[in-house]
């Protein structure tokens, strides 16, 4: 017989620790520092994320909780089907056959699903077009997911009449149309019809799919929102705000909630910030429950199919490389989140169009996660976690309070037309944008351990995308999409277009004394395209000036540390300057010596916490 408890007696008989004595341990260790400050970080919606958290924060609400039942957090299946989600790959080419050589390369690589990009520089939407692109795909199998933008009409014509051809039977289509006007007016800035025109015609498709019971016709797109620039709240709330939307416009085409929800998708992005990204996927579940059950549809919500690409915004030119590591813990926290497909995005996919090398690595980072190391196969596993439950709960009611807040303004349509939305998600990307400048938020690659030279990769340039013709019936200040290295890359690329810089490092002392700081510099300089010169350090100003000479650089960097400075960074400035150094600088706060520095040569003081962007393109300038 066994008796439950909800202590768990693991240590034997060692004393049971308690928070307040962990604190005591914590506060020892600080050394008077604030707590808040050095432990307690909050994301980009101000949510608190604690250090540590304990029994005493679990939430009353999600204890009873099961996957399969109402709000949905913890999944719509009670229990999750074969390997847990759908492998998708996304393709942008215009060319067909050059389309289905990919799509058939995929498929035999293991993948499941398509997604394809329709108009602009992807394929044609007619039903040659898809009739080539689609040729031997087993369409009774393979979803065939559709990003159409205003194109979605007559692309789903073109998919239909490919399903006819083929004798594809009612039951068996199995895809999705990708109609989603507010998104595509969001993320171009226009539309050619009025958006009660574009809905009319979405809500037409699913009338005329009511028998297609696997066939999606619209799309509550979250990631315009997210590659603007948008908080994990605010990506939601558009999102949801876009859900809200397409209901109101099937229920006054004659389709009321419990018929429509079925018929729309979600797509939300999948970050490198693991955690944020499996309670963001918890969180859209139970929101799109709450929506559901306000629209009387209830349960319908578990209808909803939740797809997640790999954010865009976190991809890097530079070393390419490092982008398979994010896209796999991206990956990794999209399929832990409960996610009905995921889409990673080929390393090279900022650079260009990817080929058949970037194509497979993507497919294998999800065929690993998924048939390798099996995230699929345990339903909502951070279920139950203390900070994964408060972190969805706090999510989920800032989402809901920003959507509420666009609510009140008439909603997504009016909250891009007064260009409200454009100006609260821009406020978020700016101090998104101040934390990487300052390297507080480090990307590795770009301004952390930036690699610098020839890493190797490189890809066809992508095709610029034809501009819609005729005259807009309605446009807005546009979301446009960036990604967060961008600043660092444009410096990066001013100095591959000067052919280089490049800084001598005068290291004072022993390796032990200056090895932090001269790491530090190198890397800090590498972010801009600025080459250091190290060495294992030098013992006196003279020798420093004497390398300085035989190296050809004009200019130069002190560094060690706060000890060895104090005696040796003024004469060393003083003999840098004497052996014509035309600029010399100082890694590290100058503190009380900083106007005896500068009189003995130095011209600038390097130090974490100041805008690095700013420091550098003024570096460069001087170095030019």
């Amino acid at each position: 017989m066994t008796t439950s408890t909800n202590e768990l007696h693991l240590s034997g008989d060692f004393p049971a620790a308690n928070t307040e004595q962990w604190r005591a341990l914590v506060n020892k260790a600080l050394k008077g520092a604030d707590f808040e400050k050095r432990l307690v970080t909050r994301t980009a919606d101000g949510i608190k994320i604690n250090p540590l958290y304990t029994r005493g924060d679990a939430l009353q609400a999600t204890v009873n909780q099961l996957p399969g039942a109402a709000p949905f957090t913890r999944g719509t299946q009670a229990v999750r089907e074969g390997l847990g989600w759908d492998i998708r790959t996304f393709h942008i080419e215009s060319d067909p056959k050059a389309l289905n050589a990919a799509i058939l390369d995929d498929l035999q690589g293991g993948v499941t699903s398509i997604g394809i990009q329709v108009g602009g520089n992807g394929l044609a939407p007619t039903k040659e077009a898809f009739a080539t692109a689609l040729k031997d795909v087993l369409l009774d199998v393979c979803p065939i997911v559709l990003v159409a933008q205003e194109n979605f009409f007559d692309a789903a014509l073109a998919l239909n009449a490919e399903w006819d051809a083929r004798g594809i039977k009612a039951g068996e289509r199995q895809g999705s149309f990708g109609a989603d006007p507010l998104g595509t007016l969001a993320m171009t800035g226009r539309l050619s019809e009025p958006v009660e025109t574009a809905l009319a015609r979405a809500v037409a498709l699913m009338n005329a799919t009511e028998a297609n019971p696997r066939v999606q016709v619209m799309t509550a797109d979250g990631v315009v929102a997210h590659v603007a620039g948008a908080s994990e709240a605010q990506e939601l709330a558009f999102m949801l705000s876009a859900l809200v939307a397409y209901l109101r416009a099937a229920e006054q085409g004659g389709i009321p909630p419990e018929k429509a929800l079925p018929k729309i998708n979600v797509s939300l992005a999948a970050d490198v910030d693991e955690f944020a990204t499996i309670a963001k996927l918890r969180a859209a579940r139970r929101l799109i429950w709450r929506v559901a059950d306000a629209s009387g549809a209830g349960d319908v919500a578990s209808a909803v199919k939740l797809n997640c690409p790999t954010s865009y915004r976190i991809m890097a030119k530079r070393d390419p490389w490092t982008n398979i590591l994010r896209t796999t813990i991206a990956c990794a926290g999209a399929a832990l989140g409960g996610a009905d497909s995921i889409v990673v995005l080929p390393f090279t996919f900022a650079l260009g169009k990817p080929d058949a090398f970037a194509q497979r690595v993507a497919r294998n980072i999800q065929i690993v996660c998924q048939e390798e190391s099996n995230l699929g196969r345990v339903n909502d596993p951070a279920g139950g976690s203390w900070y994964v439950e408060n972190l969805t709960d706090d999510m989920a009611k800032k989402a809901w309070e920003i959507f509420q807040d666009i609510e009140a303004r008439g909603g997504l349509l009016a909250g891009l037309t007064s260009g409200y939305i454009q100006e609260t998600i821009a406020k978020t990307a700016e101090t998104r944008a101040k934390s990487i400048a300052t390297i507080r938020q480090e990307l590795t690659g770009v301004n952390a351990f930036p690699l610098l030279g020839d890493d190797g990769v490189h890809a066809e340039p992508w095709t610029a995308p034809s501009l819609p013709a005729g005259k807009a019936a309605i446009e807005v200040t546009p979301l446009r999409p960036h990604r967060l290295g961008e600043a660092f890359e444009a410096l990066r690329d001013a100095a591959d277009a000067h052919g280089g810089f490049k800084v001598f490092l005068a290291s004072m002392g022993e390796i032990v004394e200056h090895n932090v700081r001269t790491t530090w510099v190198k890397n800090y300089l590498a972010a801009g395209g600025i080459a250091a010169l190290i060495s294992d350090g030098y013992k006196t100003p003279e020798d420093a000036a004497a390398a300085f000479v035989e190296s050809g650089a004009d200019a130069a960097c002190i560094c060690s540390s706060d000890s060895v400075n104090a005696t040796l960074a003024a004469p060393a400035a003083q003999a840098l300057k004497a052996a014509g150094a035309k600029f010399v600088l100082m890694a590290g706060r100058p503190g009380e010596q900083e106007a005896a520095l500068k009189s003995a040569g130095v011209d600038q003081f390097l130090f974490a916490g100041a805008d690095a962007v700013a420091t550098l393109k003024g570096l460069q300038e001087k170095l030019s």
